[in-house]
């Protein structure tokens, strides 16, 4: 899902649960206006609003902005085009677990088809 390529420069993530819009700024080197931008721009993105409106990302937050900022500033992806790539990279993943949660179903109702024609 995310893409390394460019993010070899950035700095290393740290282990925090909460993060201000100052700390992902520095973390991804986009600065806050953009941060806020693409906010509106990707459904995806949406931090943990507390007082005063003010803006704490998570984890996944940090990784999905450094995927965005990939996506548009490394492969030349138009901000239409990367919430596209976003949103099928969401339906393969959904579609992925679909398919293990089905095999798993599936092997374990042949199990009890076994221990049935056992008994």
């Amino acid at each position: 899902m995310l893409e390394i390529s460019n993010n070899n420069e950035l700095p290393t993530i740290p282990n925090k649960r909460y993060f201000t819009i100052g700390e992902v700024s520095d973390l991804c080197q986009v600065k806050p206006h953009v941060l806020r931008y693409w906010e509106q721009e990707f459904p995806d993105l949406a931090p943990v609003k507390r007082r005063g409106n003010r803006r704490y990302y998570q984890r996944h937050d940090v990784m999905l902005i450094r995927q965005i900022r990939s996506l548009l500033y490394a492969e030349g992806y138009t901000i239409g085009g990367a919430r596209q790539y976003l949103a099928g990279e969401t339906a393969k993943d959904d579609n992925t677990q679909s398919q293990q949660l089905m095999r798993q179903l599936r092997s374990e109702l042949e199990d009890v088809l076994r221990i049935l024609r056992t008994a």
